[in-house]
């Protein structure tokens, strides 16, 4: 057991529990569930990928459980792994389980064709998930785990911190936004241009306060 496991294995262990409810009710679910499943939708919310039943409601959530249990061995690969907060970390080890109950949960319920679920459960819970994100992201050091990992921001603490402040307030904003556009037929016009703001805005920024420090010669 690596020193990363020994340290949160409380942690490790409730997101472990966290990953298995999933699979738990899929295998309960398994003999009232269609042959095909829905495991993808385009961002208006309509079906656009299916898998067997076994793959949707079983395997993927096994999948994300043996994820988070490697998790530990992943973030020890980050080079900047010393530079992670206890805060960064729970964040990390949060966002596997997190995932898994939102996309198995949508998965499932195409099972019982309730699209209500898709169209407001789905992007209300991913609005969440960034809100959440968001909040931390102004508090995390340079890591390749996590962040707007650029080149200029990873070789720059500067840059790094500058950037992930304008990020965190974005991606809480945005996060509000599709949490509220969930509840309205035209949350696409809303969900996508925030998509786009959130990778596009802070990755500019973060670039044009890489140039004007190279012409200041302050790289």
């Amino acid at each position: 057991m690596t020193r990363l496991m020994k340290e949160n294995k409380k942690t490790l262990i409730i997101t472990s529990m966290v990953c298995l409810i999933p699979v738990i009710v899929g295998i309960i679910l398994y003999p009232s569930l269609p042959e095909q499943l829905t495991t993808h939708w385009d961002i208006s919310g309509k079906p656009n990928g299916y898998e067997s039943k076994l793959v949707g409601a079983i395997v993927f959530p096994a999948v994300m459980l043996l994820v988070n249990i490697s998790l530990p061995l992943l973030m020890r690969l980050d080079p900047k792994y010393e530079n992670m907060s206890p805060k960064l970390k729970t964040v990390v080890f949060w966002s596997i389980p997190l995932v898994s109950l939102i996309c198995s949960s949508a998965t499932l319920a195409s099972g019982f064709e309730i699209e209500t679920y898709v169209q407001v459960v789905t992007p209300l819970s991913v609005g969440l998930l960034f809100v959440f994100i968001g909040n931390y992201l102004p508090k995390t050091k340079q890591s390749y785990m996590m962040g707007i990992k650029l080149p200029w921001t990873l070789d720059n603490e500067e840059n790094w911190n500058k950037t992930h402040r304008l990020a965190g307030f974005i991606w809480v904003v945005g996060g509000l936004l599709i949490m509220i556009s969930s509840f309205f037929k035209w949350r696409i016009y809303v969900m996508l241009p925030v998509f786009v703001a959130m990778i596009l805005v802070p990755s500019t920024y973060s670039y044009l306060i890489y140039r004007k420090m190279s012409e200041n010669g302050e790289e």
